[in-house]
């Protein structure tokens, strides 16, 4: 199995900029998080020189990729970081890889086998199983994860999805959910924050779209940017206390690790949480 090290890890967006997020993951490491996640988008990455600062900078804290995009990215370019980095860095160094979502490729065809030849030639490349973790929605794609990777790493999910998704993992194999939260107590205050981040745009995205319908939430749930209902669940917040609560729900459905994706007004008031919860979780 992968090192993910502890059940819980930062998820770091790039609506931080790289120097931000590099400084947040120093801290994340210095607080004992087990692995510090860095969201993509559909940037191309394969060259791992942002992935490669991090690892140089930090101690022990495993690093991983959330997600280097397939469409983006030829594996075999990103083979032969993982083969660079790897040697120097070792189980450090985790590879989130995923197909992305239509609406983003032009070019976008046949998902599920873009997934299984790009795996194949990471196979082909020498990348070990060990070492690359899926990004997973749907249970076709979660029992490939299984089947290919270390395991699947779903975004944008309630714990609903996280049992659902172990129970077709099966044992042994690394379920990785990411969860948002935002630490105020003002439920108004908090969904403004939270809001944004669900509603683009991932709402109109069919992806998350039908996996959010799959696991409960209606029509009227994901129209208009999100009912309260489905913010609440999909951005954590309350208390210090009462989020470290929710999150560790996670674990108790089946979760190994959560990657946890603080949201505040600044990046010094999502430093600040991150620490008060590591206080909580580690």
């Amino acid at each position: 199995m992968a090192n993910v090290v502890n059940e819980f890890g930062v998820f770091l967006a790039p609506h931080r900029d790289d120097e931000t997020r590099k400084a947040h993951a120093v801290a994340a490491d210095k607080l004992g998080y087990g692995t510090v996640w860095f969201g993509t988008g559909s940037a191309s990455v394969g060259d791992l020189a942002f992935v490669e600062d991090v690892l140089a900078a930090t101690e022990r804290i495993t690093v991983a990729t959330a997600i280097v995009n397939m469409w983006a990215d030829e594996p075999e370019v990103l083979a032969e970081s993982y083969h660079r980095l790897a040697g120097r860095y070792g189980k450090r160094l985790l590879l989130g890889i995923g197909v992305g979502h239509p609406e983003s490729i032009a070019a976008y065809q046949s998902p599920y086998d873009k997934i299984v030849g790009y795996l194949d030639r990471l196979d082909a490349a020498g990348v070990p199983v060990e070492a690359r973790i899926l990004a997973a929605l749907g249970d076709r794609v979660l029992k490939l994860a299984a089947e290919r990777t270390a395991g699947a790493v779903p975004y944008l999910v309630p714990v609903a999805h996280t049992r659902h998704a172990r129970s077709v993992l099966g044992p042994g194999k690394l379920l990785t959910p990411e969860q948002k939260v935002v630490v105020d107590e003002d439920p108004v205050a908090a969904r403004a924050i939270g809001r944004p981040f669900v509603r683009e745009p991932y709402l109109g995205l069919r992806n998350y779209v039908n996996n959010l319908r799959r696991h409960g939430y209606t029509e009227a749930d994901v129209a208009d940017g999100g009912s309260d209902h489905l913010i609440d669940d999909l951005v954590l917040h309350g208390t210090p206390e009462s989020i470290a609560k929710r999150l560790r729900s996670h674990v108790d459905a089946g979760a190994d690790h959560v990657a946890v994706q603080v949201l505040g007004p600044t990046p010094d008031v999502e430093a600040e949480h991150h620490r008060i919860l590591a206080g909580l979780l580690l």
